[in-house]
């Protein structure tokens, strides 16, 4: 294809995006605005009057009601306004609630979360708790569709504490309370955590059953199977993308249709069937638009575009693709436009184009570390482990309580059954909070171990001599030297976050993470060091775990105590052997001055520095060892020459294998 021809093409493309993009906003206009045009019919005015007058409180009488309505903003807004005229709070706020999730369905996220937070205020005015859960989950809802971490788990979060404290709850709160598990899955699945992500949908689903509400099931089957086939278990995620489109069309929802049939079609397209993931598709195109959620449109138009890269049409590829990008960046989708660059990079890569395919990779990229950041990984661990213990100490009240009411009855009674009951009543309870209070100090103790771990692989000394390191660099105008240093820097601070959230970690990345961490300190030795790993034919690294960041605070310990005040050739090795079938030996090899010298030299100095990241690293190896039948052993020896003096130190790890 000649230049020319190249430019007509896109040219081309432009054209028919911006007359889809003109034709799918006359669509929202006429949804958002007919009834403007037209007067409000007197069988609904005379409805929406008799509402106002009952004034009924709970949401499943207003949502009963007023179901029929429930997609025209022009009546929801008449009702709105006469409810505020009315001073008819529950059911201002149920209009209002009910045209932002409209909204949201329209990637109008901003004017949602606006009513939404208009809703939630006059629920909080009126005291109602099924509006102020209700509010709380579709604010939440909004806030994950654009990306939104933080902010939506903390809605979410608000809405499962409140709805959890209600002693009877009504079919709409426990309705709610599946609405933020799945959230909080979702959330979970978001930050890659699917495990997790998936107890909280199983728990959604035993909810679902037991309320028969299809629209449940079929949405937490769709969420399992997503889970499913981001850990690359297609098979599974098939079988509940399949239960899904069935309650689907059990329940006749066009938009579960298309969510799962596009779900169907993904994988399809990694299963190498692009012409099957096409039949799927391409009827999917204007029903998705019609539905008006980008969400799903963009995600169905990006996988059009894979399936005609695969069957080499780039011309409608490059269009889909680039259509759906255009949706994701207009309706700020963040990681819809990640997923664009992704398909983008592969179909220039296909092209044979690969300098702009490296170039929509490196785009890609940056969008992944901008979603995927630290911050938000750290803020949810926070919230979660507060929402646990939370939610032991209303256990442990509620069970005081039915304690109390418990022996009341049993004063006025004073009958051996109910003496009897008591005294199995009490010792249950006791024995169970017992219990409660063993795990959570274990789970403390746990959580506390990583931590201290982290802030022994961080700690401040080596950040700021690390920093000041890249500061000398600059300031000797060294640019080379300083963005070498940097980014082995910030590789290694980036492998110790990322290993930091892992029980356990192959040996291989392990080893790697060492590796850098001892080039780093090298360049602050001037390059003094001889650092060696030598692995063990025999041993494959990737099938052997460890505890993650386990082997860094030994080498720190012969970096500092042992090779520091030594003077001479200084030599660490790092070997990996086969002790049996069942075990390797991990040995840390220097020739420093010994513990004992080392002893006096940090005696002497003026600014001791604790060492508590061999203590933090073998407690770790002691609970981590629970999980095995074979414990860990930690073992440091002393080595000496012929003539008794000594001439380093030797750290030995036995793990086991299996």
């Amino acid at each position: 294809m000649t230049p020319v021809s190249i430019l007509q093409s896109k040219k081309s493309l432009h054209s028919v995006a911006l007359k889809r993009i003109i034709l799918l906003f006359l669509v929202l206009l006429g949804v958002s605005h007919f009834g403007n045009a037209q007067e409000i019919p007197e069988a609904f005015k005379e409805k929406a009057e008799r509402i106002v007058e009952m004034r009924p409180k709970t949401y499943l009488v207003l949502n009963t009601e007023l179901k029929s309505e429930g997609r025209d903003t022009t009546l929801l807004r008449y009702f709105a306004n006469l409810s505020k005229e009315a001073k008819y709070l529950e059911g201002e706020s149920y209009a209002l609630d009910q045209i932002g999730a409209i909204y949201r369905n329209f990637s109008k996220f901003e004017q949602a979360v606006n009513l939404h937070q208009e809703a939630l205020q006059l629920a909080e005015e009126a005291n109602n708790v099924e509006l102020k859960v209700r509010c709380l989950n579709m604010l939440g809802v909004v806030y994950r569709r654009a990306d939104a971490i933080k902010t939506a788990l903390d809605y979410n979060q608000q809405a499962l504490e409140l709805a959890e404290q209600v002693e009877k709850p009504s079919h709409h709160i426990k309705r709610n309370i599946n609405v933020s598990l799945n959230s909080i899955g979702n959330l979970y699945k978001t930050l890659e955590q699917y495990d997790l992500a998936i107890l909280q949908f199983e728990r959604a689903l035993k909810m679902d059953e037991e309320l028969g509400n299809k629209l449940g099931l079929a949405v937490n089957h769709q969420n399992i199977g997503q889970c499913l086939e981001n850990k690359g278990d297609l098979d599974g995620a098939l079988e509940h993308y399949r239960k899904s489109l069935a309650f689907n069309e059990d329940i006749n929802s066009t938009y579960g249709r298309i969510i799962c049939k596009n779900s169907l079609a993904q994988i399809y397209l990694k299963q190498d069937m692009p012409y099957a993931a096409l039949v799927l598709l391409e009827p999917l195109h204007e029903q998705s638009k019609t539905i008006g959620d980008f969400f799903v449109t963009s995600a169905v138009f990006i996988n059009t575009g894979w399936a005609h890269t695969a069957l080499g049409n780039y011309d409608k590829a490059f269009a889909f693709i680039e259509e759906g990008l255009e949706m994701a960046r207009t309706h700020n989708m963040p990681r819809h436009v990640l997923y664009a660059y992704q398909k983008l990079s592969d179909f220039e890569q296909a092209r044979g184009n690969y300098k702009a395919a490296y170039d929509y990779y490196k785009k890609a990229d940056e969008y992944d570390e901008e979603i995927s950041s630290a911050t938000n990984f750290r803020y949810m661990n926070d919230v979660i482990v507060k929402y646990e213990a939370d939610k032991k100490n209303n256990q442990i009240s509620v069970l005081a309580k039915e304690n109390e009411i418990v022996r009341l009855r049993l004063r006025k009674n004073q009958t051996t059954l109910l003496v009897s009951a008591l005294i199995v009543g009490l010792i249950s309870s006791i024995l169970y909070i017992l219990y409660r209070q063993y795990q959570s100090k274990n789970e403390k103790r746990v959580l506390s171990l990583e931590q201290n771990m982290l802030r022994s692989q961080m700690n401040p000394h080596f950040l700021f001599n690390s920093l000041n390191s890249i500061k000398l660099y600059i300031i000797n105008n060294e640019q080379k030297n300083a963005v070498h240093y940097l980014n082995k820097f910030s590789k290694l601070v980036r492998k110790i976050l990322e290993a930091s959230s892992l029980k356990e970690i192959t040996l291989a990345e392990e080893l790697e993470t060492v590796e850098l961490y001892m080039n780093i300190e090298n360049i602050r030795f001037s390059n003094e060091i001889k650092f060696s790993i030598n692995l063990c034919d025999e041993i494959n690294p990737e099938a052997v775990k460890i505890p993650s960041l386990a082997l860094q605070p030994f080498l720190e310990n012969s970096l500092w105590h042992g090779l520091s005040p030594k003077e001479g050739e200084k030599i660490i090795s790092l070997n990996v052997l086969k002790k049996t079938a069942g075990h390797v030996t991990i040995e840390i090899v220097d020739n420093g001055v010994g513990r004992g010298a080392a002893q006096v030299n940090k005696e002497n100095r003026v600014l001791k520095r604790k060492s508590v990241g061999i203590r933090i690293t073998k407690e770790r190896f002691a609970n981590f060892s629970k999980d095995y039948q074979n414990s860990f052993d930690v073992d440091i020896v002393d080595l000496f020459d012929e003539k008794g003096n000594p001439k380093g130190t030797k750290v030995i790890l036995d793990i086991p294998t299996i």
